[in-house]
């Protein structure tokens, strides 16, 4: 299973669209939003596709956010998800409670995958595999990923930016 990831929308309602689209294109048949979605416009943006998300420390207002997304259809995992695809255990969660990514790395998940910085993230630390896609705003390069657990191959693409 090709899972997408993206993350740290913040409310950028057209590049979670164009985020959406890219992933799908890529063969994604899950989708996981990583945190800090912040409208229930950018929601919007994900109804129809398989989905499950977590939400972030800029989503403060959690009980509106989680109430919307599930009247949408969409799975709130909120603070963290645990997953079994093609017999690798993925952990997900934003990344701003250290306590969860702590809780991961000590059970030697296959994946731990977060949010939160707005940078790439590709390193193994023990026997976890640590992801990160980057982020939809406030980063240097929009990007999003495709994670293949079967193969273990861990693909990063650009959102296209319209030009100005």
């Amino acid at each position: 299973m090709r899972i997408g990831l993206l993350s740290d929308s913040h409310g950028a309602v057209s590049r979670t669209a164009d985020a959406v689209s890219l992933l799908l294109d890529q063969g994604a048949e899950l989708l996981l939003h990583l945190g800090d979605v912040e409208s229930e416009e950018v929601m919007d943006e994900l109804i129809g596709h398989p989905v499950r998300l977590v939400l972030g420390n800029c989503d403060w207002n959690v009980k509106r956010l989680t109430s919307y997304a599930q009247f949408a259809g969409l799975t709130v995992d909120h603070p963290c998800g645990d997953l079994m695809i093609d017999d690798k255990r993925i952990v997900y969660t934003h990344g701003h409670i250290d306590r969860l990514m702590f809780e991961a790395l000590d059970a030697e998940v296959d994946y731990l995958i977060h949010g939160h910085s707005h940078e790439v993230r590709d390193e193994h630390i023990g026997s976890t595999r640590v992801l990160n896609p980057g982020a939809l705003y406030r980063a240097s390069r929009y990007t999003v990923a495709v994670l293949d657990p079967l193969a273990d191959n861990f693909q990063v693409f650009e959102v296209p930016q319209p030009p100005k």
